[in-house]
């Protein structure tokens, strides 16, 4: 029988205020929140929040797409409406007293937020390491200070915090649950009305509108590239929104000789399913492409000054960018930085890839060991260290920590 206090705790909502940074840290969000929900079903969520988080029944104070800002001189553009907004999310998270903060990604914003809340007495937690193993690695002292406990998508990155006596756990990612072992291309094409046996692939060229901006132009150009070579191939761009759908089509505008691009709504991962080979910009989609078993080409491009500072500071600890790379520790796919990226290069860079049967082989083999290692039932094993982080362990619903 448990003890009145623990019934009292149990019987009380459990308040979370959460901030979910663009696209990605909303998917996490929404599969955190649905997790927690079947755990604690008197559940209250807060802060600021993408569709999905809504669909899984966040309050959205603000949406997530404020924070989707990308390099370090292009957050300096952003700065004044940031501070702003997070000056106003902390008078409302000290107001509501949560028993708990989330940050979810976007570390810049977040752990300067969950330091300022945690030195009021509140639990944080920040979902998604920033990559602070990969550069400016002083920052692991601020993040111990910041929160409680770090939950980590990648399993060398809590190795990392335990060296430096920071608290995180590596709970695997979510989308290595959602997205099965074996993707199934031919049902893909079916539900995306695909027909036809020509090669097909998927140019994914961001979720953030600078992103977009920056790697349209060449990813249209890779088609172009690939078209004259092979024009049996045929392409699809799922957009992340109608804004970054425009910026695209545009530069499919102004290329005269661009192949057919059949642009999707969304439905990234249905792309990535029914494509045999993807051009991604670096990022979440990278994760996507590798889970979903199809050979790839990762591009990144940032302003100029950021790429100048990136080179010179001696700020990057680590020689690879795409999380494929990052995870095998070794080059398992195509590369392009800032001035690499070009048209041609990253369609010769497919074209090589997938003319290289004995290459492919290998890297689906990689690809699926990597796989195997991310699915953990990451957003249950989340919600359990979030909620024994609470306090709120053996609440309603028999929650539990996984050992």
């Amino acid at each position: 029988m448990s003890a009145p206090g623990a019934r009292a705790a149990a019987a009380q909502p459990l308040r979370i205020g959460i901030v979910a940074g663009e696209h990605s840290g909303d998917q996490l969000g929404a599969a955190l929140i649905t997790a927690l929900r079947e755990r604690v079903p008197n559940l209250s969520c807060f802060g600021v929040a993408g569709p999905k988080m809504i669909a899984a029944g966040c309050e959205a104070w603000w949406g997530a797409d404020q924070l989707a800002v990308m390099g370090l001189t292009e957050v300096l553009r952003h700065l004044p409406r940031l501070l702003s907004l997070r000056s106003a999310l902390l008078r409302r998270l000290r107001a509501a007293r949560p028993h708990i903060f989330i940050g979810i990604d976007a570390p810049e914003f977040n752990l300067r937020l969950a330091r300022a809340l945690r030195g009021a007495g509140m639990r944080t937690v920040q979902y998604v390491s920033p990559q602070v193993w990969a550069w400016r690695q002083g920052r692991v002292r601020a993040i111990g200070a910041a929160c409680d406990l770090v939950l980590c998508l990648l399993p060398f990155e809590a190795k990392f915090y335990a060296q430096h006596g920071v608290p995180a756990v590596f709970v695997g990612h979510p989308l290595a649950d959602q997205i099965p072992l074996a993707v199934d291309r031919e049902a893909a094409r079916r539900a995306l009305d695909i027909r036809g046996d020509g090669p097909l692939v998927a140019l994914l060229p961001g979720s953030r509108l600078t992103e977009v901006t920056r790697l349209a132009a060449p990813f249209v150009a890779a088609a172009a590239h690939i078209g004259a070579r092979r024009p049996e191939y045929r392409f699809i761009a799922p957009m992340a929104s109608p804004a970054v759908r425009e910026v695209f089509a545009r530069e499919v505008a102004q290329l005269p000789d661009a192949p057919a691009i059949r642009v999707l709504e969304g439905q990234a991962q249905a792309a990535l399913a029914a494509c045999d080979a993807a051009i991604v910009a670096s990022g979440t989609a990278t994760l996507e492409s590798l889970l979903s078993a199809r050979p790839m080409v990762v591009a990144y491009r940032v302003s100029a000054p950021t790429a100048f500072l990136l080179r010179t500071m001696g700020l990057v600890k680590v020689r690879y960018f795409s999380q494929p790379n990052l995870l095998a520790g070794r080059r398992l796919v195509p590369e392009f930085f800032q001035e690499q990226v070009s048209g041609a290069a990253l369609g010769e860079a497919l074209l090589q890839e997938l003319e290289d049967r004995g290459h492919v082989r290998e890297l689906l083999e990689e690809f699926a060991s990597v796989h195997r290692t991310l699915r953990r039932g990451g957003a249950a094993r989340a919600a359990e260290a979030i909620l024994a982080c609470a306090g709120r362990v053996g609440a309603a619903g028999g929650d539990h920590v996984a050992g």
